[in-house]
C-alpha cells in the first residue's frame, strides 16, 4: 500500500507506470488476470499466509467461566483443533464443502484524514503508522472446483459479543453453497483475538495452543488488516488459501458493528485500494466506525455517514426495522444512486431465531425453516430473552441481496430499487396496517400473507441483546380462522406474495419453493406456541 496515496472526491490515481513503482514496496503490480484493463489503483499488500492451520485443544481448551456460569464449549457442539467463531453447527464436508483456517501475518498500516470526514462519506485519507500482525481467516469453499463460481464473499466477522461471529456466512449460507461461492471470514479486529466484549470467548481464551501465536495491534489497524486478508485470497503468493481456484469477483459483507467497520472501510479505503467489486453493508447504525481509535489519535466518524457515490463499486445496505430507530438509521438514509441501493425489509429484526438456532443447522433444503415459531430463547444459556424473538424474513431477503450484488458485478443491471419501511407522519414511529405489521419496504409472505406481528421492536428496554432480536406475536385461531378460512385460502396467500416477492428481485426462486412446500402441510393454527429446533452446535451462535 502505496504510503501518502490519496483519493479525493473525483478523479482517483496517478499514471499507472508511478504506481506500479510503489507497488514494488508493497507486494507487487498485478499483472491484470482478473481485470482486463489493468489496475486503476494500488493493491494492499500480500501478507505471509501460513496453514491449512492444525492442531489445539489442549487441556487449558474450551471451558470459559461467565461470572457464576461456566460453559464447557465441548457441551455446546464445539469440536477442539477446529476453527472457533459462531457459525455453522454441521459439518461442512457432509454438504460438500471444506472448511480451513489460516494465519496471516505482515505489517498494516492505520489511516489518517487529510481533510474534516464529513457525512457525505467523501473522505480523504493517507497511510499513517505501521504495525506488525499475525490474525486469522477461515475459508469454507465448494469440494469440487467445478461448482466454484468464481465469486468470494469476506466477512468481516462480528466482534460485539466478544468473540468472532458470522452472522452473515450464518444468514447467506445456503444460498452460497447452493451457487457455489466460498467464504472468507476474517479476524480483523482486536477483540476476537485478545479479549473483550461482554461473552469474552476471544481466541486466545477459547484455545490458548492453537491462537498463541496470533497478535493484533489494535482496531485503527483493522482495515488494513482486512484488505490484505481479502489480497491473500484474490491474489495469492505462495500458500492459495482458495487451492488453486480462480477468484474473478469479490464482495465484502459485514453486518452490525463489522457494517460500521465497511461504512468507513468503503468511504475511506476502498478507494485506496483494488481488492472488493462490491459491498453488503448489513444492518449499521447512522455513523460509520472510527477512522482511527486510541492509542492512535481518535477520528470519529460523523453521525450521520452517508455511503459516497462516486465509486463504481456496488453497495446494497440492507437494513430491518430494528435497525431505523434502535439504533438510528433513520438518519442515515439516502436516496438510490448509480451504485447504491437501500433496502429496508419489514417484519425483519437485527438479529433473529434463524441466525441463532435455526441457521446454524439449516442445510437449505428443509421446508420446516419457512415456520414462523414462537421462542424466547433468543441463544440459550447466552440471551434469553423476556418476549419471544424475531422469526421473520430477515435472512430470506439477504439471500437475494447477495445474488443481487453478484448479478450487478457480473452484468452491470443494478440491484432492484426498494421502498422504504413506512413511517407516521411526526417520522418517529413505524406506521401499522391493522394487523400490527409495519408498511411499505420490502414484502414477502411474512408480512403479505402473515401468521404473526413480526417486529424489530418491542423487547423491554432493559435487556441490551434482546432488544436487537424483535419480537414475534402469533396470531390466535381467531386472526388466523379470519385471514385463511381454508387450507386452500392460505396457500393461495402465500402463493401470490411469494411470486411477488421473487419477481421483485427480493425472494430466490429456491427459497420461494421451500416457502410454498411449507404452506401446503402447514396446520397454520397449530403454529401456536412454536416448533423444537435443536441446539446441535459446532460453533457457538450470536
Amino acid at each position: 500500500m502505496a504510503s501518502g496515496y490519496t483519493v479525493g472526491k473525483h478523479v482517483r490515481g496517478a499514471p499507472a507506470a508511478l504506481l506500479c513503482c510503489a507497488l514494488l514496496l508493497v507486494g507487487g503490480c498485478s499483472d491484470g488476470s482478473d481485470d482486463p484493463a489493468g489496475p486503476v489503483k494500488p493493491q494492499p499488500a500480500n501478507p505471509l499466509v501460513q496453514g491449512p492451520v492444525t492442531g489445539g485443544g489442549g487441556e487449558d481448551c474450551c471451558v470459559i467461566s461467565f461470572g457464576p456460569l461456566e460453559v464447557d464449549l465441548r457441551e455446546q457442539g464445539y469440536t477442539p483443533g477446529t476453527p472457533f467463531y459462531a457459525g455453522l453447527s454441521i459439518d461442512e464436508a457432509e454438504i460438500g464443502l471444506i472448511e480451513s483456517e489460516f494465519f496471516i501475518s505482515g505489517d498494516a498500516v492505520s489511516y489518517v484524514a487529510t481533510d474534516q470526514l464529513g457525512n457525505d462519506g467523501f473522505w480523504t485519507v493517507q497511510a499513517a503508522e505501521s504495525e506488525p500482525y499475525v490474525v486469522r481467516m477461515v475459508v469454507v469453499r465448494p469440494a469440487a472446483a467445478a461448482d466454484f463460481n468464481g465469486t468470494v464473499v469476506v466477512e468481516w466477522f462480528n466482534v460485539s459479543g466478544g468473540l468472532d461471529a458470522a452472522p452473515d456466512w450464518l444468514q447467506l449460507h445456503t444460498e452460497l453453497r447452493r451457487e457455489g461461492y466460498a467464504w472468507v471470514g476474517v479476524s480483523a479486529q482486536f477483540a476476537g483475538i485478545e479479549g473483550g466484549g461482554p461473552f469474552g470467548l476471544p481466541l486466545k481464551a477459547v484455545d490458548g495452543e492453537r491462537y498463541a501465536s496470533l497478535s493484533h495491534p489494535g482496531d485503527s489497524f483493522s482495515y488494513d488488516i482486512f484488505a490484505q486478508a481479502a489480497q491473500a485470497v484474490r491474489r495469492p503468493l505462495g500458500v492459495d488459501p482458495l487451492d488453486g481456484l480462480r477468484v474473478e469477483r469479490m464482495i465484502a459483507v459485514g453486518q452490525s458493528q463489522s457494517a460500521g467497520r465497511l461504512t468507513t472501510f468503503y468511504n475511506a479505503v476502498h478507494p485506496l485500494v483494488d481488492v472488493f467489486d462490491a459491498f453488503l453493508i448489513h444492518s449499521r447504525g447512522d455513523g460509520g466506525a472510527p477512522l482511527s481509535q486510541e492509542p492512535q489519535a481518535a477520528l470519529p466518524a460523523p453521525e450521520p455517514t452517508f455511503i459516497r457515490t462516486d465509486l463504481p463499486e456496488a453497495v446494497i445496505g440492507l437494513q430491518t426495522e430494528t435497525d431505523i430507530f434502535l439504533l438510528n438509521s433513520v438518519a442515515m438514509r439516502q436516496p438510490d444512486a448509480d451504485n447504491y441501493r437501500l433496502w429496508e425489509v419489514a417484519g425483519a429484526a437485527h438479529s433473529d431465531v434463524y441466525t441463532t438456532i435455526k441457521g446454524p443447522v439449516d442445510v437449505g433444503d428443509d421446508p420446516s425453516v419457512a415456520d414462523v415459531i414462537s421462542n424466547k430463547d433468543a441463544r440459550p444459556p447466552f440471551i434469553q430473552c423476556d418476549l419471544p424473538v424475531n422469526d421473520g424474513p430477515g435472512h430470506w431477503v439477504a439471500k437475494a441481496a447477495i445474488h443481487a450484488l453478484d448479478a450487478w458485478i457480473r452484468t452491470g443491471e443494478a440491484a432492484p430499487a426498494a421502498p422504504w419501511l413506512t413511517l407516521d407522519e411526526a417520522q418517529q414511529a413505524f406506521a401499522l396496517d391493522n394487523l400490527g405489521n409495519v408498511r411499505g419496504g420490502i414484502r414477502t409472505p411474512y408480512v403479505d400473507a402473515p401468521v404473526a406481528v413480526l417486529s424489530g421492536e418491542g423487547q423491554p428496554p432493559a435487556s441490551v441483546f434482546c432488544g436487537l432480536f424483535g419480537t414475534t406475536e402469533l396470531f390466535g385461531d381467531a386472526t388466523l380462522d379470519m385471514l385463511y378460512p381454508t387450507p386452500d385460502s392460505y396457500i393461495s396467500a402465500i402463493d401470490t406474495a411469494t411470486d411477488a416477492a421473487v419477481g421483485a428481485g427480493f425472494l430466490r426462486p429456491a427459497d420461494a419453493d421451500l416457502i410454498k412446500q411449507r404452506a401446503r402441510v402447514s396446520n397454520i393454527s397449530a403454529l401456536e406456541g412454536g416448533l423444537a429446533f435443536p441446539l446441535q452446535s459446532k460453533a457457538l451462535a450470536f
